[in-house]
């Protein structure tokens, strides 16, 4: 019989730098503070599944140290982002309850909050959920562990590739994560001088994208631009003649950064040079920036206290510049969290010069795409 608190820590879905910070903290203020027992749970649900787990201790870690965690990106925990995992609840949950855990701290996007959220309800789970996403759409946060150093590698990802566009007169087309929601490449657009930034939220127009490059070039004698996509933008149907099927529409082996960059080829006035780069898995990489590092040590922290004061069912928040809890009922109902048309940092983009759609401030999008275009 163990005779100590025992908490579990994983990590679900995708890998972002900082998850390693946060393994960190709460190993050091639930063994040091309260002397309690922290087990990592390998490859999230899957973990509980076959029932591997390991002992975290600040000293005699089997971890490649303990120390080093704060500046290693992915998670030494493992990770997953598959699986019918709801479908085996009640094996998950048998494993949950074989491991002894009086409490659970699992650390994920919006997807895996909501299934952990799920099975901590079936199994009757003292679960707490910390936030992790380098898309930053997880509701009720300002900020999610990941994001802001997946920021900084798509900026400078930008850097690099404004001085090749500078040397050829080429227009780069920058492909970035974000399925459902725009934040990486709205803020991402905006520090690494981007020329146009394209958004799920934001319905855009092919011939106003090709019209704002030709003014650069007419006005401002700029034959080189930086345009950033996210994934997740819808491609919209031109006005000019469409015929070819591969043009019209993304296929399985052409992007939507790609289609963007054929459209452009077609309906610009000018004779323009497009270059396509997808950064796909590398803006999941890298060493943790400082601003995450204090994220991730302080969401570890607040998790771990949260759980002392028997407060569950809640997720750790960033506010103000302060961590909260919030209601992971809240958190679930309004994930995943998209760009506000109207925040400041549109309104900021465009003050600058930068094209992000044809979205005003008394416009909708519905309108939008019945009064200009079709959505293919």
């Amino acid at each position: 019989m163990k005779n100590r608190k025992r908490i579990g820590i994983l990590t679900s879905g995708g890998d972002c730098p900082g998850l390693n910070a946060v393994i960190r903290a709460v190993v050091s203020h639930a063994t040091l503070t309260y002397n309690w027992e922290v087990l990592g749970i390998s490859y999230a649900t899957q973990g509980l599944l076959e029932g591997k787990a390991m002992a975290l201790t600040m000293h005699g870690l089997d971890l490649r140290g303990i120390d080093p965690l704060l500046s290693m990106g992915g998670t030494i925990l493992g990770t997953i982002n598959k699986g019918d995992t709801l479908a085996r609840a009640s094996e998950i949950i048998a494993g949950y309850e074989a491991l002894e855990l009086d409490a659970l701290i699992g650390i994920g996007g919006d997807g895996s909050i909501n299934i952990l959220h799920n099975l901590a309800c079936q199994g009757n789970w003292n679960f707490v959920a910390i936030p992790k996403t380098i898309d930053n759409d997880v509701a009720l946060t300002e900020r999610s562990v990941g994001f802001d150093t997946a920021v900084n590698t798509i900026t400078d990802a930008l850097n690099r590739l404004t001085f090749t566009a500078a040397s050829h007169d080429r227009v780069m087309i920058v492909e970035v994560m974000g399925r459902k929601a725009g934040h990486l490449a709205l803020q991402a657009g905006i520090a690494g001088g981007a020329d146009v930034i394209l958004i799920p939220e934001i319905p855009y127009s092919i011939e106003n994208v090709c019209k704002h490059l030709d003014q650069l070039r007419d006005r401002w004698g700029r034959k080189f631009a930086i345009i950033v996509v996210a994934e997740g933008i819808e491609p919209i149907k031109p006005s000019f003649d469409c015929s070819d099927r591969e043009l019209c529409k993304p296929t399985p082996d052409c992007g939507i950064g790609q289609y963007i960059a054929d459209q452009i080829a077609h309906c610009s006035t000018k004779k323009i040079e497009t270059r396509v780069s997808v950064l796909g898995h590398i803006q999941r990489g890298g060493i943790p920036c400082a601003l995450d590092r204090l994220v991730a040590t302080a969401f570890g922290k607040a998790a771990v206290d949260l759980v002392a004061q028997g407060q569950f069912d809640q997720m750790v928040a960033w506010q103000n510049g302060q961590v909260v809890a919030v209601p992971l009922q809240q958190v679930i109902l309004q994930s995943p969290a998209p760009v506000n048309t109207e925040s400041y940092l549109v309104e900021t983009a465009r003050a600058l010069g930068i094209y992000v759609g044809e979205l005003g401030k008394d416009d909708t999008i519905e309108q939008f795409i019945d009064d200009h275009t079709n959505i293919l």
